[in-house]
């Protein structure tokens, strides 16, 4: 059988039988993949001890349709300093369960890839912040297909421009002027503005919500990313909890 040398994160990892690891990988060259690693709870010699949620690793697998086969792995990073900060370890779940609830299998996209990477990289190096799990969404929605609507009216098409003020954001992910509907989540003119710049550049820390923008852009952005799943998010419960919010 044909084996692929891939660089992968670790979406999720749940113990199967005995012995044997169950692994959702995100790799960069394949796409989400789902595999077996045979003795993956106890072989140090062949996976490092490494089949843990966002761990970056080098892997070889065995491509097949349904569970492929892990054969081995290379430590890339763990990212040691996520995982000594409860916060961090949080944030970092929750992206990699957004990601694996996001993205179809088998659907090879480089740059939901590199977001996510360089999320991780920034949750090790960084001081855990909510702009950067708010610009971390922005963006994946993005790539995924699922962009914000900020500059036009979905419902009329009217062109939105950062002058006419606040304006709703309904739970369907919908932009809507004043003229065609109303109770909505309101969503500013400055907070329209920042999530834009959050989409035009690709850099986490450049783009800094005041709180209000913050708040506003978090409930716009928690819906839409809701109206996409067909079930809570684990994480985001585990989430709200470390950061003391009470779930809407």
């Amino acid at each position: 059988m044909l084996t692929h040398e891939c660089e992968a994160v670790v979406l999720a990892a749940l113990d199967y039988g005995e012995t044997d690891r169950i692994v959702t990988l995100f790799t960069r060259e394949h796409g989400k993949v789902r595999a077996i690693a045979r003795h993956g709870k106890k072989s140090v010699k062949r996976f490092s001890g490494a089949l843990e949620v966002f761990a970056r690793l080098r892997l070889h697998l065995v491509l097949k349709e349904g569970l492929s086969s892990l054969r081995s792995t290379d430590i890339i990073t763990v990212f040691p300093h996520i995982r000594n900060d409860l916060l961090k370890i949080s944030y970092a779940g929750y992206a990699c369960e957004v990601v694996d609830r996001l993205l179809p299998e088998a659907m090879c996209n480089t740059r939901l890839f590199r977001l996510l990477v360089t999320y991780l990289d920034q949750l090790e190096s960084a001081p855990s912040s909510v702009d950067d799990r708010r610009f971390f969404e922005v963006n994946l929605l993005n790539i995924l297909g699922y962009r914000l609507s900020l500059e036009q009216c979905c419902r009329c098409g009217a062109d939105i421009c950062d002058s006419s003020g606040a304006l709703q954001y309904s739970s369907a992910g919908e932009l809507v002027c004043s003229d065609c509907g109303s109770g909505g989540h309101q969503l500013s003119s400055a907070s329209r503005s920042l999530l834009k710049n959050a989409l035009a550049t690709g850099r986490f820390g450049v783009v800094r919500f005041p709180e209000a923008s913050l708040r506003e852009a978090g409930v716009v952005l928690d819906a839409a990313i809701a109206s996409h799943l067909n079930r809570p998010l684990h994480s985001l419960q585990f989430l709200q909890h470390v950061l003391g919010v009470q779930p809407q």
